[in-house]
């Protein structure tokens, strides 16, 4: 299968050498110079994966993700950013991209992510069942989209991703790293809090109480597991 892939960049060089690698390695790829082109076409075509740059021309790489996400376009986005501050990270991952890269990068860094992502969705799509019930908590998979009590609770595409993959592992105690290989792509696994502050961010929404969580229970000492 050829997967489509849309790279919204503005540095005509950058923008040449990782279209031309991409297509040498069998991708299908798409360009834009700017965030409002970028956009423009995210949310019209039908990718497989979005690698967006952060500092763009007419609309920014975050502005770009939040919008597509409000939009409902859940299509896995990778973000660049040449500035190795974590805020920005954060919160890119935190209006829905799924993984990043920081400039300067290596090419296979790149390749491996984009593989990463592009594989996490294949398995998604075979594995996952079209809705799932737990307590007064809908999820519809094919929507992505999640109900409580009947009303929508806005997730970012990480926290969707999260809680799609504790469902699919319902009853198992899963580790940080596991969680952060699995869910994020991580081959090595960095010291971060990402797991824990997501699994935060969903009690929030879907717990009655999120200081004494019924749904993502803590396993202390190893991780966390599913009970719904």
């Amino acid at each position: 299968m050829e997967h489509k892939i849309l790279l919204i960049e503005d540095e005509r060089g950058l923008r040449l050498t990782v279209s031309d690698r991409l297509h040498k390695e069998g991708y299908k790829i798409e360009a834009a110079s700017d965030g409002e082109a970028g956009f423009n076409q995210a949310a019209g075509g039908d990718f497989d994966l979005i690698i967006l740059d952060l500092m763009l021309p007419k609309k920014s790489g975050f502005d770009v993700c939040r919008d597509l996400r409000q939009l409902g376009v859940a299509t896995p986005i990778l973000m660049l950013t040449a500035r190795d501050q974590m805020v920005d990270k954060v919160v890119g991952l935190k209006i829905g991209a799924d993984d990043y890269v920081t400039k300067p990068f290596d090419m296979p860094e790149l390749l491996a992510r984009v593989e990463a992502l592009l594989r996490r969705t294949a398995r998604t799509l075979v594995e996952t069942p079209a809705a799932y019930q737990f307590g007064s908590i809908r999820v519809d998979f094919r929507k992505t989209e999640v109900l409580r009590q009947g009303k929508v609770v806005p997730l970012s595409a990480k926290e969707f991703q999260l809680l799609r993959h504790f469902i699919e592992n319902r009853g198992a105690t899963l580790t940080r790293e596991k969680l952060l290989q699995e869910v994020w792509g991580y081959n090595s696994i960095p010291l971060t809090r990402t797991v824990d502050v997501h699994v935060a961010w969903l009690r929030q929404k879907l717990e009655e109480d999120p200081k004494q969580p019924q749904w993502i229970v803590t396993v202390h000492g190893f991780g966390y597991r599913f009970s719904g």
